[in-house]
């Protein structure tokens, strides 16, 4: 894994040190997986930068990052790029560098193209190998089908991404990263919203938690109510004599 590659805008990034002291954003982290040229990278940095690049170098797994506000609230948004995934002999053929990153999200994007259909014969595999990887944590999931302005060479169509996404309780987008930013934006935001849901509600837990052994117990208050009778009695002692 590469270092994290900054994507940050001035108007996107937190307040600098000139000002008071803010705390830090909640950082939320996103894995982007899917098969070889589904326009993962594409996808990635149209969500980050606004801008469509047409080519791009295999890729190599990077990390970016991004500071937005998602209901008034500043995150810090790491966006982790995956190879591209394959079927072999009837299963996926991941990696443990892949395996790594799919551990380390908090959401994840599986992307499909609607002109390759063995990328969206992954969809199903690529859902359950998360959940595999996530086991008793409902990491939040949303399936991209890309290339929606590629009508004229489609073998998907956009009706069966959608019912395969109910079938496994995801959200669905279908997008055209070369044309339009919103659905792009629209996608990761709703994971963003998910994964900031999660943690405000976990959040509580872990204090209450994190304070179970702290909290006086009565032995303890009745030492003190103990000492204060001893201390008591003594002064009204020494004050007798």
């Amino acid at each position: 894994m590469r270092l994290t590659q900054s994507m940050c805008t001035i108007a996107e990034c937190a307040p600098g040190g000139d000002g008071p002291a803010t705390a830090r954003p909640r950082l939320v982290k996103i894995a982007v997986v899917g098969g070889s040229g589904v326009g993962k990278t594409a996808l990635v940095v149209r969500f980050l930068t606004r801008r469509f690049i047409g080519d791009y170098e295999r890729n190599a797994g990077n990390l970016y990052s991004r500071h937005i506000q998602v209901d008034g609230e500043m995150l810090a948004i790491q966006v982790q790029d995956t190879p591209g995934v394959q079927i072999h002999e009837h299963s996926l053929d991941c990696n443990e560098q892949l395996n790594r990153c799919i551990r380390w999200a908090d959401a994840l994007v599986i992307v499909f193209s609607i002109t390759d259909y063995k990328s969206f014969e992954l969809l199903s595999h690529l859902y359950h190998h998360v959940r595999q990887l996530h086991p008793g944590n409902m990491v939040p999931v949303v399936i991209v089908a890309n290339k929606a302005d590629l009508l004229h060479i489609k073998e998907v169509e956009p009706q069966q991404g959608l019912q395969l996404a109910n079938m496994l309780g995801c959200t669905f987008y279908e997008v055209s990263v070369s044309e339009n930013y919103n659905n792009v934006f629209n996608a990761f935001h709703l994971l963003c919203k998910e994964v900031s849901k999660q943690q405000i509600t976990s959040t509580p837990e872990r204090r209450r938690t994190s304070l179970i052994p702290r909290p006086k117990s009565p032995n303890m208050q009745d030492l003190k109510r103990r000492f204060k009778q001893a201390l008591s009695a003594k002064v009204r002692t020494v004050t007798s004599v």
